[in-house]
């Protein structure tokens, strides 16, 4: 079931990720071992370390310890729930303290399960899974709102999403995040020219290209308008931008898709602006949005089937 979702998500998630949480290391160790060989483990030995490393690498799941010195587990739980960057993230509890009572708070707090120590292995890998598919049935349920029927990547509603999470994300660990604006250059002519079924797969062709040039999980593209496209690139400097978006053209073009009535090219061609910064509180999503776009509108006055890249 577990790789079934993981093949049928729209959005890649790359290896499953595993939060544990212990201020003993022996524990940690248990755990680790535990899970090494299916999932990518994190580690954090305080309530505030885990909190940044849920907003910095987004776990898949976290094994929360209950009773840590500063924060506690029910403290750490409170702040990642009202958090809706880490808000769906399943949290299992786990502790020496089995009374109802502990129980039922956790739960309260939003926690999906409970583990007693001392761990059986046998147990806690089991609910692990089970949470994990949970989880990715219920990604799986959300992203179909998310995906634009025609193309089959993010809509416009996600990429907002994506694009202010990014935002923030990079803000806290002080990183460049980079954006690409693509057009399909004389899209207009091409539909008038073999008709709308024909520019309708000409667009789903130019989409799935460039997501096959994206690198990491986080990455996405996604379809803004009819026939432009966005690419969000978290933790992307200018350089690592310029390198997908010329990857992105060549691949284009390598499709080799008949244009006729284009006054540049006998096949199907793009344009592509693209911007990066470091953001910072005096910044916002909407100026990255913004500069890239102009960017795009720059490549097309210069001829298009080019890119245009900003610096901020």
């Amino acid at each position: 079931m577990l790789n079934h979702l993981l093949q049928v998500l729209p959005f890649s998630v790359g290896t499953l990720r595993l939060l544990i949480v212990d201020d003993q290391q022996v524990n940690i160790r248990v755990l680790h071992e535990i899970f090494k060989q299916d999932y990518e483990v994190l580690m954090a030995m305080s309530g505030e370390q885990a909190i940044s490393i849920c907003r910095g690498q987004q776990p898949d799941l976290i094994l929360l310890d209950v009773v840590m010195p500063g924060m506690s587990g029910h403290e750490v739980c409170k702040v990642l729930k009202a958090d809706p960057a880490t808000r769906n993230t399943p949290i299992i509890f786990v502790t020496s303290h089995s009374e109802p009572a502990e129980e039922a708070l956790g739960f309260d707090l939003g926690a999906v399960d409970f583990i007693t120590k001392p761990i059986n292995p046998v147990t806690v890998k089991a609910r692990v899974r089970t949470h994990l598919e949970l989880k990715l049935q219920q990604d799986l349920l959300r992203s179909i709102a998310l995906i634009d029927g025609l193309t089959g990547v993010a809509n416009r509603s996600k990429f907002d999403d994506d694009l202010a999470l990014a935002w923030r994300r990079c803000l806290r660990e002080n990183s460049a995040m980079s954006l690409l604006i693509l057009d399909v250059d004389y899209f207009k002519l091409f539909n008038d020219a073999y008709g709308h079924p024909v520019g309708d797969n000409c667009l789903r062709q130019v989409a799935q290209t460039m997501k096959k040039q994206l690198r990491r999980p986080s990455d996405l593209v996604a379809r803004i308008g009819g026939e432009e496209f966005a690419c969000i690139l978290p933790f992307t400097d200018h350089e690592g931008a310029i390198n997908r978006a010329e990857a992105m053209l060549d691949a284009v073009r390598e499709l080799g898709i008949m244009h006729r009535d284009s006054a540049i090219s006998d096949t199907v061609t793009v344009s592509i602006g693209t911007a990066t910064l470091v953001p910072n509180e005096a910044l916002s999503a909407e100026h990255l949005l913004n500069t890239a776009d102009q960017a795009l509108y720059k490549a097309k006055r210069q001829g298009r089937d080019q890119l245009v890249s900003v610096m901020l």
